[in-house]
């Protein structure tokens, strides 16, 4: 009788313990989710998906901005108006400096169509200007007019940025294209991180109560057992120790669990913490080589078009020093026709022609190694590239040969962790009930509770290993080795 009133007293208590522990859980909806749930949400939601969408948006427009700079321009550059009146110094015709009062306003517009060629470095420009002056001292106005003028400018006869950038710049946005794919894929292994971090939490809260549950049950036990002088104090004072070690365990694990929650709540902005979760299943058996790995990471990995966009880049300075270095020469030509009178009808009628050739040539004399020292720098910072590419070549191909290797293990590791788990629970079973029965002492049936819930923790952080590995592993190679195929990511057009 005795017995089944401590039964009915711990289970009142443990009732009432839990109604404290999860009532402002239960006070909000709860929302289920699966890890491919919360992947697919946190790759639409995600502040990392945010930041990526930004980064994305300026690759495009650089990109864009690119091919437009090799498309003709058309521009208006107009003055409208320009007024003085001031006394301004000039030089006469006898080569005299005279002091003279001017008075005027002047109009003009330009509008010109502007070609980049890419073939030389240079720019060609077909332009037509009109200007009006209205001198107000004499009450009179003159125009000028070029309705035609072609020029065409070269800052270097030596070196054609635009060759550069015709090679440069489609690489940068193919890897910002890649860096995307892999970017979503990081996000995919922050997110399962997240999830398991919650699992284990749940998980560890739910074993700490249970144990709390069963701890109060044998401490019930024990005191009847105490009292008919079958165990002795020390026993029943080390069992009332556990059971409140397990309290604060419970509390320890609550406050893990709600951090837990809302950082993953966050993270994919769902509108509750109380978030439900699903134990991952393991992946269909599939086989990865090292071979196969590597072959698809040189195919789809940004850090192989990483490597060549350095190397150009390093020989793209090299060959602009190269190109100014000793011998600079620019050109500037120009041909048209032009009039100006002081009647605006005409002058469209006998244009004169206006021809300008301009070559601009640098020689330095004396600059004391200062361009030999420019030209061994660039050089030596190019051997400095080339040499440091190679190790991030190794370094990117090294990581995946260990990762695979890795990965083809996990799998063991994860059924092993799964037994281990399934034993420890049955041992802990039994060893209960041996203590019940007073066979065992209180020590022996500690030690199979800390197995057990030790060993559902190594399983867990088995399971995480297993899918943040897979993760890592598609991230690695942007191959899916489920579906066998490439991955890919829509592209995101901007307006």
């Amino acid at each position: 009788m005795k017995l089944l009133d401590m039964n009915n007293i711990m289970k009142r208590h443990l009732t009432f313990f839990l109604f404290i522990i999860m009532g402002i859980t239960f006070a909000q909806e709860k929302q289920f989710i699966t890890l491919q749930q919360a992947i697919a949400t946190a790759q639409e939601k995600s502040p990392d998906y945010k930041t990526l969408l930004n980064q994305n948006e300026s690759s495009y427009w650089r990109f864009r901005n690119f091919k437009a700079s090799f498309l003709p321009q058309l521009r208006l550059d107009a003055t409208l108006p320009s007024y003085s009146n001031s006394i301004n110094r000039i030089t006469n015709d006898s080569g005299e400096d005279i002091f003279v009062q001017t008075n005027q306003s002047r109009l003009e517009g330009i509008l010109s169509l502007n070609q980049n060629v890419a073939l030389t470095g240079g720019t060609i420009s077909l332009s037509s200007q009109v200007e009006r002056v209205d001198l107000y001292a004499n009450d009179a106005s003159r125009f000028a007019i070029i309705p035609f003028s072609l020029n065409y400018r070269q800052n270097s006869l030596f070196y054609n940025p635009f060759k550069w950038d015709k090679k440069i710049e489609p690489l940068l946005y193919e890897e910002a294209k890649r860096a995307f794919i892999e970017s979503m894929e990081q996000i995919a292994l922050n997110t399962s991180r997240r999830y398991f971090a919650l699992l284990k939490a749940q998980m560890q809260t739910k074993i700490a109560i249970q144990n709390l549950s069963n701890q109060d049950t044998l401490f019930q036990i024990s005191k009847g057992r105490f009292k008919m002088g079958k165990i002795a104090e020390n026993d029943l004072l080390q069992i009332e120790l556990s059971v409140l070690n397990s309290k604060n365990n419970v509390t320890t694990n609550e406050i893990s669990l709600k951090q837990s929650s809302q950082n993953l709540a966050r993270y994919l902005e769902l509108d509750t913490e109380n978030i439900i979760l699903d134990i991952p299943k393991e992946l269909s058996t599939f086989t990865v080589t090292v071979e196969k790995a590597l072959e698809e990471a040189n195919s789809n990995r940004k850090a192989v078009i990483e490597f060549r966009r350095k190397r150009l880049q390093a020989e793209q300075n090299l060959a602009e020093v190269k190109g100014d270095n000793r011998l600079s020469v620019r050109l500037n030509a120009n041909f048209g026709i032009s009039q100006q009178g002081a009647v605006f009808n005409n002058l469209f009628e006998d244009y004169n022609q206006q021809q300008r050739v301009t070559v601009s040539v640098g020689i330095p004399i004396l600059d004391w190694g200062v361009s030999k020292s420019r030209r061994r720098l660039a050089e030596a910072n190019k051997d400095l590239v080339n040499n440091n590419v190679e190790q991030d070549e190794q370094e990117f191909e090294q990581e995946i040969y260990l990762h695979v290797l890795n990965w083809q293990n996990q799998r063991n590791f994860l059924e092993t962790a799964k037994k281990a788990q399934e034993i420890a629970v049955k041992r802990y079973e039994i060893t209960k009930k041996r203590f019940i029965l007073g066979k065992i002492t209180i020590t022996d049936l500690n030690i199979a509770l800390q197995e057990q819930d030790r060993s559902v923790l190594t399983f867990l952080n088995s399971l995480e290993k297993f899918w943040t590995d897979y993760y890592t592993l598609r991230r690695l190679t942007l191959f899916d080795f489920v579906k066998n195929k490439k991955i890919e990511v829509n592209d995101i057009l901007y307006d």
